[in-house]
């Protein structure tokens, strides 16, 4: 076997090494042993395996590499590896892979840059060897330690607001019930390729408090929304349940289920403000829980979703609202937290 060959072998078996140690951890973590403390959600996987893969992608990966090559690019072609075969054995959703892949590409390298700073000033096979264990087996060993922690609930918060050229009277009847809303009027948007459905309709059983909207979306999706504030051109909020009865298992990853006990969305609120008497800015915000040990972290993408959601939908209002009115002006959108 030539030099060249032994060095191609070295790659293989290095990358080959990372993925069944992921792939060892994927299904460690998702048995029953570890479901009530969390599963694929705990620390000990979002943050531990990926290093862990780093590392042991780095201690197989020739010496004569790169640096680059052994803590950037085998772990990251270790991770794709493995994100592509979660992907095509449907052990996760499109939601799921792209929500972890920059964690897991920030921590293999991570764990890869630890491992050779470790083990840079000794020579000795054993120490790395003692090195690579340890970093192999303090996911696993830490999960017990995790398992004991409860994951906290932080309370989000998600507002968009669009300035519609219509008055307050018109923009109201468009938010009190939406009638069915096509793709087209939604556009095209990163949050239907990741899998999420589209808005639908929304119903209104009654006008007033104790008014129940029932808001539904693609694939069977529907939210039951109980209204207990009604201020006619002003104000209209109401508490958010989902029904479970409705929506299909395969809708949602068990992981970003709404009303699961990883996210729920518990209330939406329109407010109205008249800036003239042909312009309303429309404000429409939501409260989500999110009970994670990477709250900071989740929430930057279970807030990304919901405000692209809240945006497609003013714009659906305004579109609506302005054709209804007796005058067309451009629209602006702004969007906060």
């Amino acid at each position: 076997m030539s030099v060249f060959q032994r060095r191609y072998a070295h790659y293989a078996i290095a990358v080959s090494a990372g993925l069944f140690f992921a792939l060892l951890g994927r299904f460690t973590f998702a048995s029953k042993a570890f479901n009530n403390a969390g599963g694929l959600l705990m620390v000990c996987f979002l943050v531990l395996i990926p290093v862990a893969l780093g590392a042991i992608t780095a201690h197989f990966t020739p010496i004569s590499a790169s640096r680059n090559w052994r803590t950037v690019f085998a772990p990251w072609l270790t991770v794709f590896l493995f994100l592509t075969v979660a992907l095509l054995f449907h052990l996760e959703g499109m939601i799921c892979v792209l929500i972890i892949s920059p964690l897991f590409l920030l921590t293999s390298w991570l764990g890869a840059e630890l491992y050779v700073r470790l083990t840079r000033k000794t020579g000795s096979d054993s120490h790395k060897a003692y090195v690579v264990a340890g970093f192999a087996l303090l996911p696993f060993l830490a999960a017990p330690l995790e398992s004991q922690l409860s994951a906290p609930n932080d309370f989000r918060r998600v507002e968009n607001s669009i300035v519609i050229d219509a008055p307050a009277t018109v923009v109201w009847q468009n938010i009190i019930r939406v009638p069915p809303i096509s793709a087209q009027d939604l556009g095209s948007s990163l949050v239907d390729d990741i899998g999420f459905p589209r808005p639908v309709e929304a119903t209104l059983s009654y006008e007033g408090i104790g008014g129940v909207r029932h808001a539904t979306f693609e694939r069977g999706v529907e939210f039951i929304e109980t209204v207990d504030a009604w201020e006619p051109l002003k104000r209209i909020s109401f508490s958010i349940k989902p029904n479970t009865a409705t929506i299909p298992p395969t809708t949602f990853d068990e992981h970003v289920t709404v009303g699961g006990r990883f996210f729920d969305v518990l209330r939406g609120t329109y407010e109205l403000e008249v800036v003239s008497p042909r312009q309303t800015r429309l404000l429409l915000y939501s409260q989500q829980r999110l009970s994670t040990r990477l709250n900071p972290y989740a929430g930057l993408w279970t807030d990304y979703v919901m405000r692209e959601i809240q945006r497609r939908i003013l714009l659906v209002v305004a579109k609506r609202s302005e054709a209804q009115a007796p005058h067309t002006y451009s629209t602006s959108i702004s969007s906060q937290k």
